[in-house]
C-alpha cells in the first residue's frame, strides 16, 4: 500500500534513517550498495555502524569534479553525461539523487537509468525542488543575478566554500504531480512522500522576501502554483517482482 503524507521533514535524516532500516531489514554480504546522483556538490547519508560501499555519480564540471575528488565517502565515482555514466543493472540497493532531477535534461531517461541500477526491492531516494510551485515558477524565470540575491543556490544548506550545483532545468518530471505519473507509469510504489519550504525559509531568512514573492504569485494565479511548498521529497521501492501489479 502507498502512504502517502505531506509533513516537514529534514530530508537528510529522513533518507539517512531509510537507508539504515533497509541495511537492518535486509543483511547485506558486502555491505550496503548505494548510489548517490549528484555527487559533486552536495553532502552523503549517514549509515551509522551499517557497512557500505558508495559510488558517486555527476555531471562533469570542474567545481564538481574537485568537490567529488575532495570527498572520501564515496568509494568510487564517475563524472560525465548521466546519460552514459557507468550505472550497473540491479547493482544498489539504494539510490539517493538530492536536487538532481530539476537540473538534467533528458531527465526521464537518466531516472530510468537510476531505477534500472536498483536491484528488485531496494529504495530510490528523491529529493528535488517542485516546478509546479510559486518558487519553482520564479526559481525557472527569474533572471540569474536576481535568483542569486534570494539565496537559491545551495538548497542542501552546504558551506560556501562548497562548489554550487548545475543551475535548475525543470522538465515536466520534476515535480511532485511528475514522479507520482512516473512512478505510476513504471510501475514503482511512494513510500512516503513529503512536502517542505525548505528553499523558501532558508533563502528568506532575516528578510521574508522570497516568501512574500511566492504568496503574491500563488495569488495571482489564484493557487495554480501554490506557495505551500518548495520541493518534495519521496521513498520510492522498486517493487521485488516487476511482474506486481501496484494498485
Amino acid at each position: 500500500m502507498t502512504d502517502l503524507r505531506t509533513s516537514p521533514v529534514n530530508d537528510g535524516e529522513l533518507f539517512s534513517e531509510r537507508a539504515r532500516q533497509y541495511a537492518h531489514d535486509k543483511p547485506l554480504l558486502g555491505g550496503l550498495q548505494v548510489l548517490e546522483a549528484g555527487c559533486g556538490w552536495g553532502r552523503g547519508l549517514d549509515y551509522g555502524d551499517r557497512g557500505h560501499q558508495v559510488t558517486g555519480v555527476d555531471v562533469d564540471l570542474p567545481g564538481l569534479r574537485e568537490h567529488t575528488r575532495r570527498r572520501e565517502d564515496l568509494h568510487a565515482w564517475h563524472l560525465g553525461d548521466l546519460r552514459t555514466v557507468p550505472m550497473p543493472p540491479r547493482a544498489y540497493d539504494v539510490v539517493y539523487a538530492p536536487y538532481v532531477i530539476e537540473r538534467i535534461a533528458h531527465a526521464e531517461l537518466v531516472l530510468d537509468r537510476l531505477v534500472a541500477s536498483l536491484k528488485p526491492g531496494g529504495l530510490l531516494l528523491v529529493r528535488l525542488r517542485d516546478r509546479d510551485t510559486a518558487f519553482g515558477f520564479l526559481d525557472r524565470t527569474l533572471p540569474a543575478s536576481v535568483r542569486g540575491l534570494l539565496g537559491h543556490g545551495r538548497p542542501d544548506g552546504s558551506a560556501p566554500d562548497q562548489p554550487l550545483p548545475p543551475a535548475t532545468v525543470y522538465e515536466k518530471v520534476a515535480s511532485r504531480q511528475g514522479i507520482r505519473w512516473y512512478c505510476m507509469m513504471r510501475g514503482l510504489v511512494i513510500a512516503e512522500e513529503y512536502a517542505t519550504r525548505h528553499s523558501v525559509t532558508a533563502a528568506g531568512a532575516g528578510s521574508g522576501l522570497l516568501d512574500g514573492l511566492c504568496r503574491c504569485v500563488a495569488g495571482l494565479t489564484r493557487g495554480g502554483l501554490t506557495a505551500e511548498h518548495s520541493e518534495v521529497a519521496f521513498v520510492i521501492r522498486k517493487p521485488e517482482n516487476r511482474y506486481a501489479r501496484v494498485i
